[in-house]
């Protein structure tokens, strides 16, 4: 590969690569783009759930909750299954949201989480740390215009910060 010359958009493809497997690791994804583990050193289990370590090891494959895709032999990783939002029977990836909202020039930082809902199952919810002033409906209507109606946000919430960085910063 040295010397080659890519485009950016190629060179951004090879980039988004998580990589290929260590030796002895079998990757592969499911029929529903879920990303499995195989090998002889996956875990054991986890601690004091049984429940658990069955679902996440069933068919003696390790299922990471992430969702990807194998081209090549490399993985690419494009979503956390585990948290995907169910509102109104479609599936909206939390992580899709939070690029959309994160490329508005006033948000600092952005996570998206469902809430329960009586009629929709979830809602899309924001929590949202910004750089300047902006409102609950204007960053709403940004989102409108650039994602299908279902997957934007229904409330959005204004942080000063994640816990972590709140509590970082009062220590200094």
């Amino acid at each position: 590969m040295s010397g080659a010359s890519f485009e950016p958009e190629a060179q951004a493809v090879l980039l988004a690569r998580a990589g290929a497997p260590a030796i002895g690791v079998r990757i592969e994804t499911d029929g529903a783009g879920k990303i499995l583990a195989a090998s002889n050193h996956n875990m054991a289990g986890y601690w004091q759930n049984p429940d658990e370590t069955e679902r996440a090891l069933a068919g003696n494959r390790f299922h990471t909750g992430d969702g990807g895709l194998v081209d090549d032999g490399y993985l690419s990783i494009v979503d956390r299954k585990k948290d995907v939002i169910v509102s109104g029977g479609e599936n909206v990836s939390s992580i899709e949201v939070e690029d959309v909202l994160s490329s508005h020039p006033a948000v600092k930082e952005a996570a998206v989480i469902g809430i329960p809902d009586e009629k929709w199952g979830e809602l899309v919810m924001a929590l949202v740390v910004t750089a300047h002033e902006v409102d609950e409906h204007g960053l709403i209507e940004y989102c409108r215009s650039r994602l299908a109606g279902y997957k934007c946000p229904k409330r959005v919430e204004f942080r000063d910060g994640w816990p972590e960085q709140r509590r970082a910063s009062s220590r200094s």
